[in-house]
């Protein structure tokens, strides 16, 4: 039987972060669902046998949180039919205006960052969240540009209101380590002039999420009460947890 890292994982030619994030153990032993919300980079390259493939998962909704920029220089996820496409930019500072020191803890550094996008893009985070928990919406598909910062956040706010516990929504995240590497080789053959991707946009330490995580409870409370200081609403919380949660088993 192979790993379940390897069996979230979905291979396409022109994306290398595209990953189910179901069976995880969730609230009151209930496991996520697969096959309900995926999480990848920026689907703007799919063609031939990646389209088919894409089409094959069913997925009703794609949520993009790319900056308007990033959406105008790439393009986005093809039309399908049946596919609905929603734009949200959770509002974030660049990041270059706060380098990463290449001696300093990137783990550090990454979640400040995270902190930083929590504390400015509360609305379209609540507005992403908000549509992972309408039910009609599913299969769903969050991406930005490497799916690992932004796409991280949501589905980890996500996976914390299910009841996954913080060490493996970081593990998670930190499967985009080596997504990254997939994406910098095939960067080095169709680019060979382009410059290496920073530290930032390749590395995704599971500290980070721990410590991003731990940080926002320290803040808010909860994960739940930070969502809802952003605008959710207890029904969507519940609804996200209706709907991705298996179904608890009936009484003997």
């Amino acid at each position: 039987m192979k790993p379940i890292e390897d069996s979230r994982r979905i291979p396409f030619s022109a994306m290398f972060n595209f990953r189910d994030v179901g069976g995880y153990p969730g609230r009151g032993g209930r496991a996520v669902r697969w096959g309900r919300l995926y999480r990848s980079d920026s689907p703007h390259r799919i063609d031939g046998t990646d389209r088919e493939a894409f089409a094959a998962l069913g997925i009703r909704t794609v949520i993009d949180l790319r900056r308007p920029s990033e959406v105008d220089r790439d393009g986005r996820v093809p039309d399908l039919d049946g596919l609905a496409y929603r734009h949200i930019h959770p509002e974030h500072a660049e990041w270059g205006l706060r380098a990463h020191e290449p001696d300093t803890s990137l783990a550090r550094y990454l979640a400040d960052r995270y902190a930083d996008l929590a504390e400015t893009g509360t609305a379209g985070l609540a507005e992403a969240v908000g549509l992972i928990a309408d039910s009609a919406n599913a299969p769903v598909l969050v991406h930005c540009v490497a799916g690992k910062d932004r796409t991280g956040i949501v589905c980890a706010l996500t996976l914390a209101v299910l009841g996954v516990d913080d060490e493996q929504i970081a593990e998670d995240y930190a499967l985009s380590t080596e997504a990254s590497e997939r994406f910098s080789a095939w960067l080095a053959e169709a680019m060979p002039d382009a410059r290496k991707p920073p530290a930032p946009f390749l590395g995704s330490p599971a500290e980070a999420m721990a410590l991003f995580l731990d940080e926002l409870r320290q803040r808010h409370g909860s994960i739940e009460d930070y969502l809802r200081h952003a605008g959710v609403t207890d029904a969507q919380l519940a609804a996200l947890r209706d709907h991705l949660l298996e179904r608890p088993a009936p009484p003997e």
